[in-house]
């Protein structure tokens, strides 16, 4: 069973703001990760989401897996992302 994804607001007007090539990438591995994703992200540490990487930039997703959705939170480079 695999995974529907989902994106937030921001997440999706971070991708768009990408250039085309790094989209691709990103997409690309976001549909690779729907079937076991937790063989491809990190836990973050003191909050419930987690973190994949896709060369230098992360994505934030929260895996709700009582009902198979991966939420996309956030995209960004490595240095941004994690700063609140």
């Amino acid at each position: 069973m695999s995974y529907s994804l989902g994106y937030s607001k921001l997440a999706e007007a971070q991708i768009k703001k990408l250039d085309k090539s790094l989209q691709k990438r990103i997409i690309s591995k976001l549909g690779r990760i729907r079937v076991r994703p937790f063989s491809y992200v990190k836990k973050l540490i003191g909050v419930p989401e987690y973190s994949l990487r896709v060369g230098d930039y992360r994505i934030i997703l929260d895996i709700v897996k009582g009902k198979l959705i991966i939420l996309v939170l956030e995209v960004g480079h490595r240095k941004n992302i994690y700063k609140k």
